[in-house]
């Protein structure tokens, strides 16, 4: 087995940005459960600040950084809400930040970071995203990494802690994979307060790092086609690799198409409005109840809600 982060690291975690992040509710969906016809509950990190749950595992990084590392500036790759997350997290604690995107980039999450006083540097793709950011590393920025760092896991691991607490009767929890962060955090946090829990990994077709890495045995290289952003990480780590193969039951991938029909369903059923990265979820939910059959309890982090009326009108006009 290889490195999984530590439990007590998350829990570490939790205590230390608890002044810097929102302990976001946890909710049962009636309008959800009779849709799948199945108990279902929402963890609302989509209420989270900067709308989505990146703020915990960036809180966690800034706040270990030392003096030296705070003074060079901090430098990330996003396809979205990453970006939003270290502009305002670090605005908030007086570091600089500057942030480094694919053209692609949702215009919300663009305007977002650039209000927050961050630098934003704008590359023709992620997979050029990735290479400038190398390189102002290699300058001597400061990475804040979205997923290959284990403190970034950690804090995004309080999710899981705080989904144990408020919901023990869960017998399966979906997940959304970018580049794994969110997934594998959640999942040793589940895993040592439930240990009897499953979880499951949900990515779109052209947003499907994890799957494609686990059916290789190894994280490759993938050109991100998906409307899912977000997700649009070109590779997961060799870290997140790990913890979804040690405590993911499996990661289904669906389309775009079933994705922007699962942040319908979410509106219409559940109120709320998701990005595809969260759509993706019930799609992936039906087929987790053909898995393990309709006696499950199922949870769903929500992970994220930073899209424009804009963007699903021109989702669902293509797509649906």
């Amino acid at each position: 087995m290889g490195y999984l982060v530590p439990v007590e690291e998350i829990r570490a975690a939790a205590r230390r940005i608890a002044g810097h992040v929102e302990r976001t509710p946890t909710v049962a969906s009636a309008g959800m459960a009779a849709l799948l016809g199945v108990p279902t509950t929402l963890k609302l990190e989509l209420l989270q600040r900067s709308g989505s749950f990146k703020p915990r595992g960036v809180a966690n990084k800034l706040l270990s950084l030392g003096a030296a590392e705070r003074d060079a500036g901090v430098v990330a790759v996003s396809g979205g809400n990453h970006g939003i997350a270290v502009a305002e997290v670090a605005g908030g604690m007086d570091v600089r930040a500057t942030v480094v995107m694919a053209r692609s980039a949702p215009p919300r999450s663009i305007e977002r970071i650039r209000a927050a006083g961050a630098e934003l540097r704008l590359t023709a793709d992620m997979g050029s995203a990735f290479v400038l950011l190398q390189e102002l590393v290699d300058e001597g920025m400061t990475l804040v990494h979205p997923f290959d760092d284990p403190v970034v896991v950690a804090g995004q691991g309080t999710v899981g802690l705080e989904l144990a607490d408020d919901a023990p009767h869960l017998t399966d929890v979906l997940v959304s994979i970018g580049g794994g962060g969110l997934i594998a955090g959640t999942a040793v946090a589940l895993k040592a307060s439930l240990p009897d829990v499953r979880v499951w990994g949900a990515e779109t077709e052209g947003a499907d790092a994890m799957a494609r890495a686990l059916a290789a045995g190894e994280p490759v290289a993938i050109a991100p086609s998906s409307i899912a952003s977000t997700l649009s990480a070109p590779h997961v780590s060799q870290l997140t690799l790990e913890h979804a193969r040690e405590l993911v039951e499996d990661v289904f991938v669906v389309s775009d198409a079933d994705a922007m029909r699962g942040a319908v369903a979410f509106a219409e059923e559940a109120k709320l409005w998701v990005e595809p990265a969260t759509g993706c979820l019930v799609p992936v939910a039906r087929q987790v109840i053909e898995r393990v059959g309709d006696d499950a309890s199922l949870g769903f982090v929500v992970c994220g809600g930073n899209v424009t009326h804009s963007d699903v009108r021109a989702w669902v006009d293509r797509l649906l």
